[in-house]
Order: C-alpha cells, then structure tokens, then sequence
C-alpha cells in the first residue's frame, strides 16, 4: 500500500506514495476535509482540477446523516457524492469524544445522543468498521478512545487498554468482512501526554498487522511544545514501511512539524472554516481580508499564487463579497486556502526529493512570519 520513495538526510521527512484503490497519492498530503461527503462549498471537478487525490469524510456524521441505508442504497460514498477520488474516513471517535456531554465510554463501544435530534446510539468497534465498509472508504480508521489534555496518568492508561482492545476487535471484523482489495484500516495511537504510555500504544497497536498507523489525541489543546515533544517522541517509533498519520492537525506551521518528524499524512477543517471567517493563507501569512486597508486594492490575494481566484480577483472585491455576506466570498477564500495547502505540501514533497527541505522550510517560514505585512 505505502512506498517509501526518499527520505530527508538532516531530518526525518519523507516522500512516498501510497496505493489505494481509486488511484494513487503522493505523500506528504494534506487531506481537505468533507465531513458530510463533501469539502464546504466545492464541488468535486474543482478538486480534482487542483490534483486533490484524497479526502476526508467522518464515519459519525454520516452514521446520523443521511444513514447508511441512503449511502448503501445509492452505491457508497464515491457513488452518492460524485467524488472519484480517494476517501479516508474518521471513525468518529474524536467527534464523540468533543461532544462528550453526549456521550459515555462503555467497554463494548460507545452510548451516545446524536447532536442532531438527541437520538440514542450505541455502536461498538465492530459496527464502526461495519458503517465504514457500507460507505466504501479506501482507508479507515478504527474506533479509539481519545482523551482530554487534562487527563491523568492512570485515566489515560485505561483508555488506552480500551483503544489497544477496541483496535484488535476491529482489525478481527475488518479481516472476516471488509473489501480487502478495495478498503485499508488503519490503528490509532493514544496515550495522552505520558511518554511511556505512547511507547506502549506503539507497541500494541503496531503488533496488529494494520495497514498504516495514525497518531491521535495531539492538537487538542495542548501548547506547541508538549505537541512538538510527543510527536517527536512518538513518530520515529512507528514502522517505517507503513504510511503515518497525524490526526487533526492543519497549519502550515504545524505541517512543517509533522513533515520534518516523519508523517505522511494530515488533515484538518482549519484552511476552510478560517476561509469562512474571511481569514486568507499567504505566502506571507495570514491576512483578513475585511481590513479597511484592503478597500481599495487592486492586487490579488497573494501574489505568488496561481489559483483562479488570485488570477481573476481583486482583495477589494473579495473584501467587498464578504462585507455583503456573498456566498460567493466564502466559496472564493475556501478555493484559495485549499489551493495554497496542496502547492504547499507538493513544494515540501519536491523539497525532500531534492534534499532540501530545510532550506525550503526556512524560505517559506522566513516569509510566512511577516503576517501579512507585505500585503
């Protein structure tokens, strides 16, 4: 599934492909976000004019809505929602574990009230990879318990035993029921903050013969260097033959993180809910586009982009879309924010290819530190 194609000789970043069954991806990729089968106000062709080779969608959301009998009466996710292309899909189990006033951890699975109409649910490890299989995913993920940044030693060792437990009866129902030559799974590696904890989910969850590894329960409100600590901690521990993932995690800076540490695979909503928010990514860093300076000019977004909406577009006139509540504004800075997240991560690919994703590094971060002030 995963080949190692390069690696990095000053750090531990890594360039390969990975080989699903609606095509291929080179990583490292930044996976956009569809929780509901869908990238916020794109439709697919856009993607895939923009190369995007794979998304995610969450395994929870769709559970709720539309329900599996819709997805399995349509032909699967590919089929429902018109995309061709690579899905990865969440388990839910961090959806789950935010909504936690929702919901209880039981030892078979997880009791929860929809968020939606305050439905009881109940799904163990088994139905989770049962309502990944309906909707056609080319990897998922297993049901895990993550747990909150304040949580002890001895609470964490026991969601722990619950991810390790859950992770094994997944991969048994995985084995007995999935589409092996069309669907993955990956396992999940918990720990919370504790070193030795992340050292023994490692060893539990890599002894099963999962297809790639995730790293989970980090960007979940820890500071920058606790984050930085465990992932660098964490990721040169797992198979170097097998694909890894951070889970969640979005930022430019913070990919430049996971890259430099070994990872190969990211997603997070952050480059379209900040679009929302009329907040742009730039060569030189984030801008907001409703500033008053930005009534009057005439320049594009980011002069060193090519999207379609820095080649067409003016900042005053995506200034003046938000400052009307067009829908179109959002659509426009969602289409960059993505656009700018793929060149970027295709740029740090060709940078470990050459041998010099350091020096790529500091080049983008030299510019990207100027928060906008060149514009």
């Amino acid at each position: 599934m995963f080949t190692l194609i390069k690696k990095d000789s000053q750090t531990n970043a890594r360039a390969g492909v990975l080989k699903l069954f609606h095509g291929e991806v080179e990583t490292p990729v930044f996976m956009p976000v569809g929780t509901n089968g869908t990238v916020k106000t794109f439709l697919p062709y856009e993607l895939n004019q923009m190369d995007v080779q794979i998304i995610l969608s969450n395994a929870y959301h769709l559970y709720l809505r539309p329900g599996m009998d819709v997805i399995e009466k349509l032909g699967g996710l590919h089929s429902f929602s018109g995309w061709d292309k690579n899905i990865l899909t969440d388990s839910g189990g961090f959806q789950i574990f935010s909504l936690s006033s929702l919901s209880k951890i039981k030892k078979d699975g997880l009791e929860f009230n929809s968020h939606i109409d305050g439905s009881k649910h109940f799904l163990t490890p088994e139905d989770v990879v049962k309502v990944q299989t309906i909707i056609g995913s080319d990897i998922m993920m297993v049901l895990d318990h993550c747990t909150p940044p304040k949580t002890d030693h001895k609470e964490a060792s026991k969601a722990l035993d619950t991810t390790t437990r859950w992770a094994l009866q997944s991969k048994e129902y995985f084995d007995k029921f999935a589409n092996k030559e069309k669907q993955n799974i990956f396992g999940i590696i918990q720990g919370n903050f504790f070193k030795d904890l992340r050292a023994q989910s490692v060893a539990e969850i890599t002894a099963i013969d999962f297809d790639g590894f995730a790293i989970g329960g980090l960007s979940v409100g820890e500071s920058k260097e606790v984050f930085t600590d465990i992932l660098s901690f964490t990721a040169p521990l797992l198979p170097e033959n097998k694909a890894r993932y951070l889970m969640g995690v979005g930022t430019p800076e913070d990919l430049f993180t996971g890259v430099e540490n070994g990872i190969d695979m990211f997603d997070c909503v952050f480059p379209t809910r900040v679009a929302r928010n009329a907040l742009g990514l730039t060569t030189f860093g984030r801008i907001n586009i409703r500033n008053e300076k930005y009534k009057y000019d005439s320049k594009s977004l980011d002069p060193e982009c090519d999207c379609y909406v820095c080649k067409n577009f003016t900042k005053s006139y995506i200034r003046h879309l938000f400052k009307a509540n067009e829908i179109t504004a959002c659509r426009m800075m969602s289409f960059h924010n993505i656009y700018f997240m793929k060149k970027l991560m295709t740029n740090m690919r060709n940078a470990i290819l050459q041998n010099n994703f350091l020096d790529y590094k500091k080049e983008f971060m030299d510019k990207y530190n100027m928060d906008g002030r060149r514009l």
